[in-house]
């Protein structure tokens, strides 16, 4: 017969209290009675509640502190915390190589190029003022890690400038994992001055407002890149032992 599977007592505990901090019934900032207290109230034991706190924090809905103003707080999840779970899925999926480049390429050209566009029909003045600091002519003379930086800054830029945190949330990681490909690689300043260029582009089109020259740029930017991302994925692939290689 059809049945519904009892939840376990500590799952019931999270699942209220995540509805209340969902709900705004407990605000950040806000500290938990104690593991005493909340025993008493949920009619669970402490080790119940403690099991409970500790799948909040992981979801990143609490924080817990230890010593004197010791407790648990409560949090909400942020853009930077569910962007970096993400990235550190997404890179753990492409060591172990159950994503390929193909799809990784993708994904950022479905996320970054309508980005790009929604920039320039939402930019802020600020925007603007941070696309122009990550382009600086001055960059070039930048060791290569300091400059990786810097690009890396401008990609996240844009996307805040796109207006919507989910493209954010989403795209982040996945330029972050194929960045750190292309750091691994030996590129000469031909690269980065082309970046540099195109960057520019990208930055001078959201800048005026031009939705469609400035997803066109992007299209361009993430185009050129392409072969490079190739090289350094084959040359990671070359560095590994053959032991270690996904079977054909």
């Amino acid at each position: 017969m059809p049945v519904q599977r009892v939840r376990r007592a500590y799952e019931q505990v999270a699942d209220q209290l995540r509805a209340l901090i969902l709900a705004g019934d407990l605000v950040r900032g806000e500290r938990l009675p104690n593991e005493n207290m909340l025993a008493g109230d949920f009619g669970v034991s402490r080790a119940t509640v403690r099991e409970a706190l500790r799948v909040l924090a992981a979801q990143n809905l609490i924080t817990t502190a230890k010593g004197a103003g010791g407790g648990s707080y409560i949090t909400r999840p942020t853009v930077d915390h569910i962007s970096e779970f993400l990235r550190s899925s997404i890179a753990l999926m492409t060591e172990s190589h159950d994503l390929s480049l193909d799809e990784l390429l993708e994904a950022r050209d479905l996320l970054e190029v309508p980005a790009a566009r929604l920039a320039a029909q939402r930019r802020r003045d600020q925007d603007i003022a941070a696309l122009e600091a990550a382009i600086d002519d001055e960059m070039l003379q930048l060791p290569a890690s300091e400059q990786f930086a810097i690009n890396k800054d401008f990609h996240s830029t844009l996307l805040g400038a796109c207006g919507n945190q989910l493209i954010l949330i989403a795209a982040q990681p996945l330029f972050t994992v194929l960045q750190t490909h292309l750091t691994r690689s030996s590129l000469g300043r031909s690269f980065h001055t082309g970046i540099h260029e195109q960057h520019r582009a990208i930055s001078a089109a959201v800048a005026g407002g031009r939705p469609d020259e400035a997803e066109g740029e992007m299209r361009d930017h993430l185009d050129f890149l392409r072969p490079y991302y190739d090289r350094a994925w084959k040359q990671a692939v070359r560095s590994v032992p053959a032991a270690g290689r996904p079977l054909p």
